[in-house]
């Protein structure tokens, strides 16, 4: 059933999205997720494949009929139970990984299939303004075919953009590019959708894309919104352990709180906030591992040798142990401690050399163990 949309006059503008949840047969993959992406805002979607990111970018775009919820652009509802506005006509731009360009069409008849009821002489100077953003004005007579892979989606960007849409909508955009390619297609994107002024929501699987292009991160589980906020608290005050493992690999113990802290093999970490005697999870990222010369005798438990040590260009990872050189029989029990840190530069100390060891309390983070999975 298709119904016009209808104004709800205390929403905001932008996209909203309102108690969303949603079943592939017995299979929840949305549970009550609630988002809204304001005019001008970028917000990025990540999470492990399965999570409901695309289904809810889908639902999003009238692509996936909506079971449960209701969604809004610009305070007209779209899509509620009882009313579904069809894709074209909710206002949205829509960017895939697949451009999905038509072969048979030069760039410029691309750029203005959706604006085909304009005026010609308008129509002519919307598709120029738009290939002048991305940066393709030479290629208005190319073909598919005769553009390079960066090219074709930034064609795609200008379709998407020539409506002049309320609400633009990116699904994991950047991933067929190779890494290089990659980089400029984003950062030339995200200052084109900043300039368009609609609400942006991609999906991306890569959490550096997100930290790069977001106003906003949503962070989704097994079909819910984790944490929504601005990169900078996401990265820096994650709200579980899930979320601070999935920007980057971290080192992780287990342990028990006594006397407001968790005793770990590298020192004593604060555990605001837990009761006394909770079982915890300490997660530590490899740049919150602070390694100074050993020179003395270095006392466990802050003695870690050298395993390994390789450049990764901007950083140097070295791969550390403490507690002997040989596995325990059993997780927990005594034996080899395995953990890395991250340190800026070059820095290549050699299979061997001894270190002491403190954490960036910064860089540190302590949850209730069965808060993971």
């Amino acid at each position: 059933m298709s119904e016009p949309a209808r104004d709800i006059p205390t929403m905001p503008p932008g996209l909203v999205m309102l108690g969303i949840s949603h079943h592939f047969g017995r299979r929840r993959v949305l549970d009550s997720v609630d988002l809204v992406v304001s005019p001008g805002e970028l917000v990025c979607l990540v999470g492990p494949s399965g999570c409901g990111k695309t289904t809810l970018l889908r639902i999003a775009a009238g692509l996936e009929e909506l079971q449960q919820g209701r969604v809004l652009v610009d305070a007209c509802v779209v899509a509620e139970p009882g009313t579904v506005v069809p894709p074209e006509r909710r206002g949205v731009g829509l960017v895939f990984q697949d451009t999905a360009l038509f072969p048979h069409l030069d760039v410029a008849g691309n750029v203005g299939f959706g604006i085909a009821r304009m005026p010609a002489d308008a129509r002519r100077l919307r598709i120029d303004e738009v290939l002048h953003q991305v940066g393709m004005s030479d290629y208005a007579a190319s073909y598919p075919h005769q553009l390079s892979g960066g090219q074709q989606q930034r064609v795609a960007l200008a379709r998407a953009l020539a409506p002049r849409p309320r609400v633009m909508l990116l699904d994991e955009p950047f991933s067929g590019l190779d890494t290089r390619l990659r980089e400029q297609v984003r950062d030339d994107t995200l200052h084109v959708l900043k300039h368009s002024g609609a609400a942006a929501l991609m999906v991306t699987h890569d959490p550096e894309e997100a930290m790069f292009m977001a106003d906003r991160i949503a962070v989704m589980r097994d079909g819910h919104i984790e944490q929504d906020g601005r990169p900078v608290d996401v990265y820096g005050t994650p709200a579980s352990a899930f979320v601070a493992a999935f920007f980057g690999q971290v080192n992780v113990w287990q342990g028990m709180v006594r006397g407001g802290a968790v005793d770990t093999p590298i020192g004593r970490i604060a555990a605001p906030g837990l009761a006394e005697g909770t079982r915890a999870e300490v997660v530590v990222r490899p740049e919150g591992m602070k390694l100074s010369p050993g020179d003395g005798p270095v006392e466990p438990p802050v003695a870690a040798k050298v395993l390994a040590a390789r450049l990764l260009g901007r950083s140097s990872w070295i791969h550390l142990c403490c507690g002997g050189d040989q596995p325990g029989p059993k997780e927990g029990e005594a034996g080899h401690l395995h953990f890395h840190a991250r340190v800026p530069g070059r820095f290549l100390p050699c299979e061997g050399d001894v270190f002491a060891v403190t954490v960036d309390p910064a860089q540190a983070f302590v949850f209730p163990a069965a808060d993971t999975k």
